[in-house]
């Protein structure tokens, strides 16, 4: 007698542009580990179609979805439930559909946190955080960040009153944990003493996009910080390179992506896969990919 063959549920990253996206491999492995029957794919939605794409996609049999670039705010405004990190996050990457409703999660943040603190062995408990940069990958990370109970966050960005405005929001979170919240521009940085200090300082502006290097005190990144930038690639970024020089420790967001996955696929399955093995496979082929 011959076994039914298993049923594969479906679930798709969606972006525009999305052909980039290493989530299929992520999630190819994660399916492998784990024996879920899973099959996942990218779906590129058209600019101005992304809500009616995903209908569509859910409408014939979807059981889930990633949303990545530009659609996270429009997949806020799509879901029926939110959690409480997408509320705060004002921002929704990941999607599914249970009891008729489509519920929307933001796993960037804590992927940022389980990167740092069981990846890179750095508990954030007391510590002192500088976040560079107040847009939707910053707002994303502050929650899970605030809830490691940090003693300190201080959110910088080139135009102050963005990141007054953002640390507004978290407030009562900061307060409720015990964190201190401090916002302003990064020209402000150089009034920070050393004894004030950083212990982390995570780079969440589009900088490393631009090939950039965000004016930071280089007293700021010296030995015993860790240097974290959100941006991946098989070469450090400008920023991880200039923080290295500087001293300190560097880690690029290759663990954030993977971590933030794992979420993501613990949120449709209810199993979490294990992330050191699928990251080393990852990083592996991006250091093949360069060497070609």
């Amino acid at each position: 007698m011959t076994a039914e063959p298993q049923s594969v549920d479906r679930y798709v990253v969606v972006g525009n542009p999305v052909s980039h996206s290493r989530s299929p491999a992520i999630h190819a492995a994660f399916s492998r580990q784990t024996g879920e029957a899973v099959q996942y794919d990218r779906l590129e939605a058209p600019l101005d179609a992304f809500a009616d794409t995903v209908r569509r996609f859910l409408a014939e049999g979807g059981h889930g979805f990633n949303v990545t670039t530009p659609f996270k705010l429009e997949a806020y405004d799509l879901a029926d439930r939110l959690t409480p990190r997408a509320e705060a996050a004002g921002a929704v990457n990941t999607m599914w559909i249970e009891d008729g409703l489509i519920h929307g999660d933001n796993t960037d943040g804590v992927g940022l946190v389980r990167d740092i603190q069981d990846n890179l062995d750095v508990l954030l408990e007391d510590r002192r955080i500088l976040v560079l940069g107040a847009g939707g990958a910053a707002m994303g990370a502050l929650l899970p960040l605030i809830e490691c109970r940090p003693a300190r966050i201080v959110v910088a960005n080139r135009t102050a009153q963005k990141a007054s405005d953002m640390v507004e929001n978290f407030v009562e979170a900061a307060d409720q944990y015990g964190v201190e919240l401090w916002a302003g521009g990064l020209d402000a940085l150089g009034a920070l003493s050393e004894e004030e200090g950083c212990d982390v300082v995570i780079n969440a502006s589009a900088s490393s996009l631009q090939g950039e290097l965000p004016p930071v005190p280089d007293f700021l990144l010296g030995e015993g910080v860790l240097a974290y930038d959100m941006m991946y690639g098989a070469k450090p970024t400008v920023f991880l390179a200039h923080a290295a020089r500087c001293g300190a420790r560097t880690s690029d967001g290759l663990g954030m992506l993977v971590e933030q996955a794992a979420e993501a696929f613990y949120n449709w399955r209810g199993v979490r896969p294990a992330t050191a093995p699928v990251l080393a496979e990852l990083r592996a082929a991006l250091q093949a990919e360069a060497g070609r």
